[in-house]
């Protein structure tokens, strides 16, 4: 496998040229427009197509003090992309023999509280576990020890019992480096260069430090009132969680992309199982595998995900029934990086582009809209239309993010991708455009009138 990586990797230069002009112009053209439109430094991308490096540029700097420009071999941070990996990670230990997907995880780590016994490893791969994000209030510049912050991780209360619902949780991906450590004796992102990076031939893949001298390390940056500024600083442990501390460039992935495509480093039942959608305890399913996003788009399979951290954003699009996959890395935080990587993609194959439908109840349009509007100008919101558990727990952490998602602009467009009913309940979809990014925006109605789901995520 190691052979077949390097060979693609020395054909870049002659398969970029040979692309066809017209694509490879509109890409740029694209990549150019997106890059004034968002302020964004610095730009990677790599295109695969049939298995084969098509397009593999970087545009941009990478970092602006000294004018140095983005290439190939630039160092980004992965964010939450980071998660993949620590997801392989697991399956490398299930097909060891030395882990057990549906064990409970108090195995692995007692002792836990009460609370945790039934979590099982598959509940903190698949988000389902109850688990929540980081705290209020959670000290990023503290270094801690992985017995303290595993302590800080348990002593959080669940949002809900293991198994009923998908809630986005870095914490429990934290928790899954802790348990391969204690597994394996080995610091997680040791067993990543063992395991995953060494084999692939990912040379520059690794986990984040300051410290090191990181030859190609991009800068990150934010936009704070329209003018750039360094990224954020967090403590050095916290840049070595297994939620998203990785080092890696658009050469690493392709890498990364090609052990995906065929039997070697994973057994094809491992690489299944990865991209199987969750199954929750009510019988029904949630579009996200492994440290995956599980989609599709004009009935085309797409596995997916994105990451943001410390003034980077990071997506991976992997277009299944195309055999095409997309990688995009940017050094600006708030940038919607898989709306280029799909914008991409869309040049590629007109068919990826995202559809809308027509908007047949174009009041409730309005009205869904009018809600986003006042949660995020934060006006005062009559809890009464929601059910006790959305106004509980999903209205606290649309005012946590109210700030960020502020800062993507004003709101151009709402357009409907998808009204559906079943068993009562009425998700209506949507395509919001703002300013500076878009996303997905998702109002569930049931059956006595109530909004009993509420999401906005980045496309």
């Amino acid at each position: 496998m190691i052979r077949v990586i390097a060979a693609l990797v020395l054909c870049v230069a002659g398969l970029t040229a040979a692309a066809p002009q017209d694509v490879n112009t509109r890409i740029e053209a694209y990549i150019q427009a997106e890059m004034k439109r968002l302020n964004i430094p610095g730009l990677s991308l790599a295109v695969v197509k049939a298995g084969r490096p098509f397009l593999i540029k970087g545009y941009g700097l990478a970092n602006i003090e000294h004018g140095v420009p983005v290439k190939p071999e630039t160092v980004f941070q992965s964010g939450s992309l980071g998660k993949q990996f620590t997801g392989a990670a697991v399956m490398l230990l299930v097909e060891d023999g030395q882990v057990v997907l549906d064990e409970k995880v108090s195995k692995y780590l007692e002792p836990v509280p009460s609370a945790w016994a039934g979590i099982t490893v598959r509940h903190l791969l698949t988000h389902t576990s109850g688990a929540g994000g980081y705290p209020k209030g959670f000290d990023f510049r503290r270094d801690y020890t992985e017995d303290e912050l595993l302590k800080r991780i348990l002593e959080e209360p669940l949002l809900f019992q293991p198994g009923e619902k998908f809630a986005y949780s870095n914490l429990g991906y934290v928790t899954l480096g802790i348990l391969i450590g204690k597994v394996t004796g080995k610091f997680y992102g040791d067993f990543l260069g063992e395991r995953i990076f060494r084999p692939l031939g990912m040379t520059t893949a690794r986990i984040i430090s300051e410290a090191d001298i990181v030859p190609n390390r991009a800068a990150g940056y934010r936009l704070v009132q329209g003018e750039l500024k360094n990224q954020d600083w967090v403590s050095p442990t916290l840049n070595t969680t297994a939620d998203g501390s990785l080092y890696l460039t658009a050469l690493d992935m392709i890498k990364w992309d090609a052990a995906l495509n065929s039997p070697g480093l994973f057994k094809v039942s491992s690489l299944d199982e990865m991209w199987r959608p969750v199954t929750l305890k009510s019988g029904g399913t949630h579009p996200y595998g492994f440290g995956w996003m599980l989609s599709r788009r004009n009935d085309r399979k797409i596995i997916e995900h994105g990451g943001a951290w410390q003034g980077f954003m990071s997506h991976i699009a992997r277009y299944v029934d195309d055999d095409l996959t997309v990688i995009v890395f940017v050094n600006r935080g708030g940038v919607p990086a898989g709306v280029i990587a799909n914008g991409v993609a869309a040049i590629l194959d007109p068919d990826l582009a995202p559809l809308s439908v027509p908007d047949t109840a174009p009041a409730v349009t309005s009205a869904h809209r009018k809600l986003l509007e006042d949660l995020i100008a934060g006006t005062t919101i009559d809890k009464s239309q929601f059910t006790p558990q959305v106004a509980t727990d999903v209205l606290p952490k649309i005012e946590q993010s109210r700030v960020q998602v502020k800062a993507l602009g004003a709101i151009d467009s709402v357009e409907v991708v998808e009204r559906m009913t079943k068993g009562g309940t009425t998700v209506h979809r949507y395509r919001v455009r703002f300013r500076l990014a878009t996303a997905s925006y998702v109002v569930a109605i049931d059956a006595a009138g109530k909004i009993a789901g509420l999401s906005l995520n980045p496309e």
